[in-house]
């Protein structure tokens, strides 16, 4: 394990599993399935950055969302009708973007607009940005103030804007509320769907029903 995973690591909470067998993620990420791998198989799964950051385990053994769970189709994904395929999400942010592997790279995946940006070309990587620039990566300043007005934001939920970003909502906490993440991805679904095929600039209806 290299140096920036360790360093997020030491950030981590405790595990939010405690079944450590292996998990066989190299068949279908390769290489960078056996670093996920290793990271999960350290801690199963944990928060960091004051809940900003949220990975998933590979295995619930308290009835939180593992990995398995969190990436079946009928969950959330489906629902962006092609856009979340082929990715494996082990991560997301405080605002419920996720983190994702696909085809050796580490992706970022905005689930108002379903498009997926690489950003690391190995989990190591991955941890290193995340530590460079956690405020922004993670949503660490809104998830702080957030939590000091409203108390500790609960296991399974995110902090989801009430204006989409992508339509102008502001990064302020009182344009944020706290949401279940699943029923948060499939209501962002329904706009990504809206407005994949639009320019940018054009008018849309934001009418989004779960």
């Amino acid at each position: 394990m290299r140096d920036s995973t360790r360093k997020l690591l030491a950030l981590a909470t405790p595990p939010l599993s405690s079944d450590n067998r292996p998990f066989e993620l190299s068949s279908t990420l390769g290489r960078l399935g056996d670093e996920l791998s290793e990271v999960l198989e350290t801690v199963n799964g944990f928060y960091a950055f004051e809940s900003a950051l949220h990975v998933f385990p590979t295995r619930s053994t308290t009835g939180a969302m593992d990995l398995e769970r969190w990436n079946h189709s009928e969950l959330w994904r489906s629902r962006y009708r092609g856009m979340a395929d082929s990715y494996l999400f082990f991560a997301e942010d405080i605002f419920g973007g996720q983190f994702a592997a696909k085809d050796g790279t580490v992706f970022s995946f905005d689930p108002e607009t379903g498009e997926g940006l690489p950003m690391a070309s190995s989990i190591d990587e991955w941890a290193s940005r995340l530590l460079a620039d956690f405020e922004v990566e993670t949503g660490f300043p809104l998830a702080h103030d957030w939590q000091v007005r409203n108390g500790p934001i609960l296991e399974g939920f995110r902090l989801l804007p009430k204006t989409p970003f992508v339509l102008g909502g502001e990064y302020e906490v009182e344009n944020l509320h706290a949401l279940e993440s699943s029923k948060g991805m499939r209501l962002r679904a329904e706009l990504a769907v809206q407005i994949r095929d639009l320019p940018d600039g054009a008018m849309i209806k934001y009418s989004v029903t779960d």
